[in-house]
C-alpha cells in the first residue's frame, strides 16, 4: 500500500492553504497527494426534536418532511465536496503535482482517517473547519481529535501559503523529538532548508550535550544548522524565537519527558497551535 500525503479540505477558508501545503509536501516528498472531503451527515439531536407538540398527524408529516430535507442536504453536501476535490485537484496540477486524486466519505473527519491512517505519509489540515467560529485565534475542536487519536506526522497550515525557508525543531532530547531531528536530517520534505535546533530550559552539560547531538546529526546530513538553549515558559519562549529569527515551519514531537511534553498532552497543546500563525508540523 503507497503511503501518500493526504489533505483534508473543507469549506474553510484554510482549503486554500491546506492545498498548496499538500502540493508542496507531496512535491518534495515525491508522494502521491490525495485530497479528503468528510461528509458529516450527523445532526445534534436538539435539531431534530422539533415535533413534542405537535399533535400525532402533524408529527408524522413534519418527520416526514425531515427526512426528505436530510436527503436534500446530503445530496447537496456530497455535490459541494465533490467540487471541492475537483478544484483542489486543479490547483494542485498547476502547482505541479502529478495526477493528484480525490476521495469523498461518509462520516467524522476522525473516524474516516483512523481507517485510512495506514495508508497516510502526512496529514495536511488546516487550523480550524469551515465549522468553527471565525476568530483567528480558535481552534477547530476536529484539529484537537485528530492530533490526540491519528499516529502520523500531522501539518497544521494557515490560510495562506508560504514556501518554508527556515524550520525550528523544539527539542527536549525525548525519544520523539531524536527521531524527529533523525527524520527531518534525511526527509527531502526540508532538504536545503535551514533548521534551527531550540531546547527550553537551563544551560545545563546534559542540555548542551543534546544539543550537540542535534546539530550534528542534522550537518551529518548536508543541513545547515544552529541551535539554542534558552530559559522560560515553553510556548512564550518558542513563539519569541521564532519571531527572532523568522521562522516560517515549527517542527514538534507530540510526545517527550519535559516541559514540551506537558505542552502537547495537555491543554497548552491547544494553546500553542491556537497562536501559531506558521506551519506546525507535529511528530508521533
Amino acid at each position: 500500500m503507497t503511503e501518500q500525503v493526504m489533505a483534508a479540505i473543507d469549506g474553510s477558508q484554510f482549503s486554500e492553504g491546506v492545498c498548496d501545503y499538500a502540493a508542496w509536501a507531496s512535491l518534495a516528498l515525491g508522494a502521491p497527494l490525495t485530497f479528503l472531503h468528510v461528509n458529516d451527515n450527523h445532526l445534534p439531536p436538539e435539531e431534530r426534536n422539533l415535533s413534542g407538540n405537535l399533535l400525532a398527524g402533524g408529527r408524522e408529516r413534519l418527520l416526514k418532511e425531515l427526512a426528505q430535507l436530510d436527503e436534500q442536504r446530503a445530496k447537496v453536501a456530497q455535490e459541494q465536496g465533490r467540487l471541492m476535490i475537483k478544484a483542489s485537484i486543479e490547483r494542485a496540477v498547476e502547482d505541479g503535482v502529478r495526477d493528484p486524486s480525490g476521495r469523498q466519505r461518509n462520516g467524522t473527519l476522525v473516524e474516516t482517517l483512523e481507517e485510512l491512517a495506514d495508508e497516510i505519509r502526512l496529514l495536511v489540515v488546516g487550523k480550524r473547519g469551515e465549522t468553527a467560529h471565525q476568530d483567528s485565534g480558535h481552534l477547530g475542536s476536529n484539529l484537537e481529535r485528530v492530533v490526540r487519536t491519528l499516529h502520523r506526522p500531522i501539518l497544521m497550515v494557515p490560510a495562506t501559503y508560504k514556501r518554508p525557508e527556515k524550520v525550528m525543531l523544539a527539542f527536549d532530547g525525548s525519544k520523539t523529538t531524536r527521531k524527529g531531528v533523525e527524520m527531518l536530517a534525511k526527509s527531502p520534505l526540508f532538504e536545503g532548508i535551514p533548521v534551527h535546533v531550540v531546547i527550553v530550559g537551563a544551560e545545563t552539560g546534559d542540555n548542551r550535550s543534546q544539543l550537540e547531538w542535534a546539530l550534528k546529526a542534522l550537518r551529518d546530513e548536508g543541513h545547515e544548522a544552529e541551535g539554542a538553549i534558552r530559559a522560560g515558559e515553553v510556548e512564550a519562549t518558542l513563539h519569541a524565537y521564532q519571531e527572532e529569527h523568522g521562522i516560517d515551519l515549527l517542527v514538534m514531537g507530540a510526545y517527550g519527558h519535559s516541559h514540551i511534553r506537558h505542552l502537547l498532552v495537555g491543554s497548552t497543546t491547544s494553546e500553542m497551535l491556537r497562536k501559531s500563525h506558521i506551519p506546525v508540523l507535529l511528530l508521533r
